[in-house]
Order: structure tokens, then sequence, then C-alpha cells
């Protein structure tokens, strides 16, 4: 059973949709991968989708730093909880612990985690799926950002097969299943 590795938000501030779509992918990798891994935080969507997963019979394994642990946010509730010294350990981890990821809305953490692990993935340093869940038209600036960046020749069009963008959880997760077997 493939672990997914999500990448979400932290903040518990967001619209209550985006809670909806981060736990319909708990429950949607409980029921059909298995393991989440994740930031291992107990804070917005990271904690739905996390919740969502144990709820649905999946295993979690979360992966945070010890600044989080000091301040009291990390996921107690977590299968696994993995602490690490830096941020830069943490991704470390949750790409060897992962076969595939998937980026939910979020801000600028998720941005930055997402763009290593594709430029990682461009370089050759994996070659593990990575979907861009585009629930409620979220990363639509972002695909037109990747658009301009085509267009004016900053990345080669190759560089358009290293990732998946889809609207919908059953989407991504059937994407992620189907490279992962």
């Amino acid at each position: 059973m493939p672990a997914i590795c999500v990448y979400c938000s932290s903040s518990k501030h967001v619209d209550s949709r985006f809670f909806d779509t981060a736990e319909q992918v708990g429950t949607l990798i409980a029921q059909r991968a298995g393991t989440l891994v994740f930031g291992g935080n107990d804070l917005g969507m990271m904690k739905t989708v996390a919740d969502a997963t144990r709820h649905a019979g999946g295993k979690v394994i979360g992966i945070t730093p010890q600044l989080m642990v000091d301040e009291g946010t990390a996921y107690d509730d977590a299968d696994e909880l993995v602490v690490t010294e830096t941020m830069r350990q943490r991704k470390q981890h949750m790409e060897q612990r992962s076969d595939a990821f998937l980026a939910l809305p979020g801000g600028f953490g998720t941005l930055e985690e997402l763009f290593e692990t594709l430029t990682h993935r461009m370089l050759g340093y994996h070659d593990k799926p990575v979907v861009i869940l585009n629930a409620h038209d979220y990363y639509n600036p972002l695909i037109e950002m990747f658009e301009h960046i085509y267009t004016h020749r900053f990345a080669k069009e190759k560089w358009r097969q290293q990732y998946t963008v889809v609207d919908t959880p059953d989407r991504a997760i059937d994407h992620l299943l189907a490279c992962c077997v």
C-alpha cells in the first residue's frame, strides 16, 4: 500500500470548503492507499486530513520539527510521529517516507514544499508522482504562472510531464494510485 504525502495549509481560518476537501482526501487515503505522510501538526487542514485518515482506518505518519513540538502544535494522535531538528530535515524525511505527493490548497509553506518536490523530480532525485489538487479553482493563478513560465521559455515543455493538475479528491487519489501500482 502506497504512502501518500499531503502538503496543505495549517491555517484554521480558511473557507470551510477547503476543510471539506481535506477531509475527503484523508478518507480516500485511508480507504484506498492506507498511509498518510504529512507535516505532523495539529492545525488547520493538516489536522483535518490526518483526523479523517485515522477515523477511516488509515495509518498516519506525522513528521514535524522540534520547534513545532515545543510550541505544542505536534499531531500527537499520529501512529508515528517523527521529530526532526529542522524544517529541511522534515522535508527530507517526508520525501523518503512517501511514494507520491499531493498538494492541497495552502500558503507559502505548501508552495515551498510543492516547488522543492517538483524541482527534485525534475532533477531526477526521485520519480514519484506529484499531483496538484486545484480544489475550488484555488491554484488557477499558479497554473497561469506556470503557463507564463513556459511561454517565456524559463522552463522546458517537457517539465509539464512532471506533475498533474486535477480538480477533485477522487481524481487526485486515482492518479496517484495508478502511478504507484
